[in-house]
């Protein structure tokens, strides 16, 4: 289980923000509010990026709030793909870990390419793919990292419906298959009633939960 305890981030002595929320390994938590209100910035603390004033971070009991990001147990997908468009597929995904068996980490991007639909993808020049489909190597390169939490920040908006709906029902597949932890940070409610197992809303830089 993944714990957010009472953490407090002050930014700039302005802007006090106040989270305490609490998501389980298979289970889909979505995270709604108003631009400005703190959605971006829980991410940040979870993953690392940013250091809380006060409180408390753990997963399965262990303390994880002053870890560095890349000891953390997550792994974070944003709205802009970060991939290079004039690699390939399999190139894009490589840059994303380190390893030194290049002949294991093929099989497994081949395998999490096909989980994600882009089966036979892995030569393609990322610049000839649909913004959807580009998405989806984003997807695989942060499922590679094997973390047990995923982060999702903004991550489907400017694709179309049909393709925003398949992403979803990709993510929900892939959290309940996978038994990983994943929080969704989106403006849109609607995305969350699809596929989220509850709800909070970030509001006045606090989180309220909305529906279970």
């Amino acid at each position: 289980m993944l714990k957010i305890d009472k953490i407090i981030y002050k930014y700039k002595d302005e802007s006090i923000y106040n989270f305490s929320m609490q998501a389980k390994k298979g289970e889909i938590v979505g995270i709604v509010g108003a631009s400005g209100n703190g959605k971006s910035t829980l991410l940040d603390l979870i993953s690392g990026f940013l250091a809380p004033t006060s409180g408390h971070i753990t997963f399965d009991g262990f303390e994880i709030t002053n870890l560095p990001p890349e000891k953390r147990p997550a792994t974070i997908l944003f709205q802009n793909y970060n991939l290079f468009e004039h690699l390939s597929v399999e190139k894009n995904i490589l840059l994303g870990i380190n390893s030194s068996s290049k002949k294991d980490d093929l099989k497994k991007i081949y395998q999490i390419l096909d989980e994600v639909g882009l089966k036979g993808f892995e030569k393609k020049i990322v610049s000839t793919l649909s913004g959807g489909q580009q998405q989806r190597v984003s997807l695989a390169r942060s499922l590679l990292r094997d973390k047990p939490i995923l982060l999702l920040d903004e991550p489907f908006t400017g694709l179309d419906f049909d393709t925003r709906v398949y992403m979803l029902k990709l993510v929900k597949k892939i959290t309940k298959t996978k038994q990983i932890c994943t929080i969704m940070v989106t403006h849109e409610l609607d995305d969350c009633k699809q596929i989220a197992d509850k709800i909070y809303e970030v509001k006045n830089k606090k989180l309220t939960q909305l529906w279970v």
